[in-house]
């Protein structure tokens, strides 16, 4: 006889991993499976997130930031630094034991709250005789079948490939590659400016790599605040980024040594771009090939995502799914809270996602870090509203860091004063998001921001006077 659990979770990623966690916190007898590999063949749970995405990218970040500002700012505080110099193989080790510490943490958080983990990959068998549960195929080392009365489907997402393009991960990169270049490329391309483009773009290009991305839509960063990504636009070119906007990318070619690019420009002129590594970044798809959904009558839909209900149910008793393989943006943050929400909603609790407070940050420098709604959308949606905005150019924290770009900008109903969209693009954005988040999920006013004694020096009181500035008194601009 099989082993029983009340929750099977497939898929160990911030959205499964957090969901397994979760359940056992709830009682129920969870397991999960997860067939990432480090590179001796031993468990790697945490999914792209913790192996081949945000963790990982941000060490890099992290690292070329470095490099950037001993070079070019640390004479301005009065160090005087001389031939530094990058050993990119040391880099990229300290970006593995970082990773590696991710995925040692969720085995011991596994243990900790006994939930069994099975390392392999998950798929559907049947449903289960004499009960409402389902047979788990689990494909690893070894192979066995266990059984579960529930089933949380969190098997994320892979890189979208451009057709007839495949990746290589040599010279033609998709996420996973770019984090592994083993030396400095001369010339790097990108095709897509998104999330994934820009940093990994920042990275080489803080590091030497002459970069140019190329992006099929005539509009830079259009899911962010127009005026952010104008600014942003303005400071990522200002750095030495190549962004072309309105292409369309022809044939490319790769040899041993350089990848050739054939695309036309905004003017339709016609144009090769040579480049030593080329990084796609157009995107994710939703990741099902491998789980047996035929086996059950689990319901795809055309992109091949698991259909679910607002509260994550698949048209299967007993079964749901989560993360970047149902809709909704594919944030790693947000796949954890529909795993919170699911578990609780197993244990007939109420659990709760709301995607219009789901902030989105882009880990460049400056940063960009966004909630709730853009002023295009607002515009669009015939929606009364009053702006306000502050630069960091007048807030004191941000002259002692040295870094003034950007600003903070407020959008609240005409009305009611209830803010709808709080957007950031300058330093630590990524940090500063969260009072935003917090305030629209209460419902706060832009007044009720304006009115609350912010720390000074801080960031945080760009915040502050963003808010006052919807009220046209800002204090210190």
């Amino acid at each position: 006889m099989s082993k029983q659990f009340d929750v099977i979770v497939i898929g160990g990623g911030p959205g499964g991993y957090i969901a397994a966690i979760r359940a056992a916190q709830l009682g129920f007898s969870t397991a999960c499976i997860d067939e990432w590999k480090n590179a001796a063949g031993g468990p790697a749970p945490g999914g792209t997130c913790t192996n081949v995405g945000c963790i990982p990218s941000k060490a890099l970040l992290q690292s070329s930031e470095h490099f950037d500002q001993a070079n070019h700012h640390f004479a301005e505080h009065g160090i005087d630094v001389k031939g530094v110099s990058i050993d990119v193989a040391k880099m990229l080790a300290r970006k593995n034991t970082v990773v590696k510490q991710n995925n040692d943490g969720i085995l011991y958080l596994f243990k900790k709250n006994k939930i069994s983990f099975f390392h392999g990959r998950g798929s559907f068998v049947k449903a289960a005789q004499g009960s409402a549960g389902y047979d788990i195929q689990v494909a690893g080392a070894t192979e066995e079948t266990i059984t579960g009365k529930h089933i949380i489907v969190a098997t994320g997402s892979n890189a979208r490939a451009l057709p007839g393009t495949p990746f290589d991960e040599v010279n033609i990169l998709s996420n996973d590659g770019a984090l592994n270049i083993g030396a400095v490329p001369k010339r790097l391309g990108l095709i897509g400016s998104g999330v994934i483009g820009l940093e990994m773009g920042s990275v080489w290009r803080r590091l030497g790599s002459e970069v140019t991305i190329l992006e099929g839509l005539p509009t830079f960063l259009g899911a962010v605040d127009e005026q952010v990504a104008k600014e942003a636009f303005k400071v990522f070119t200002k750095q030495g980024l190549k962004i072309e906007l309105g292409v369309k990318v022809g044939e490319i070619k790769s040899t041993k040594k350089s990848v050739s690019i054939a695309y036309t420009n905004a003017k339709g002129e016609a144009q090769t771009l040579e480049v030593d590594k080329l990084i796609i970044s157009i995107g994710r798809v939703p990741n099902t090939s491998g789980l047996n959904a035929e086996a059950v009558g689990l319901a795809l839909d055309e992109r091949g995502a698991i259909q679910v209900d607002g509260d994550c149910k698949t048209n299967l008793p007993n079964v749901w799914a989560v993360g970047d393989v149902v809709r909704g943006p594919m944030l790693a943050h947000k796949a954890e809270e529909e795993g919170v929400a699911v578990a609780e909603r197993i244990a007939g609790q109420h659990g709760h996602v709301n995607f219009n407070t789901v902030p989105w940050v882009i880990y460049t420098s400056p940063e960009i870090a966004w909630v709730g709604q853009t002023e295009q959308q607002l515009k669009a949606a015939g929606t009364a509203y009053r702006a306000g905005s502050f630069p960091f150019l007048a807030n004191g924290r941000a002259r002692a860091l040295g870094d003034t770009t950007g600003f903070v900008k407020f959008l609240a109903d005409a009305a009611s004063d209830e803010i709808l969209g709080v957007h950031i693009v300058g330093p630590q954005a990524s940090e500063l998001i969260a009072e935003a988040v917090v305030a629209m999920e209460f419902k706060a006013s832009a007044e009720d921001i304006a009115r609350i004694c912010h720390a000074h020096p801080s960031l945080s009181e760009a915040t502050k006077e963003a808010a006052l500035a919807v009220d046209k008194r800002t204090l210190n601009f």
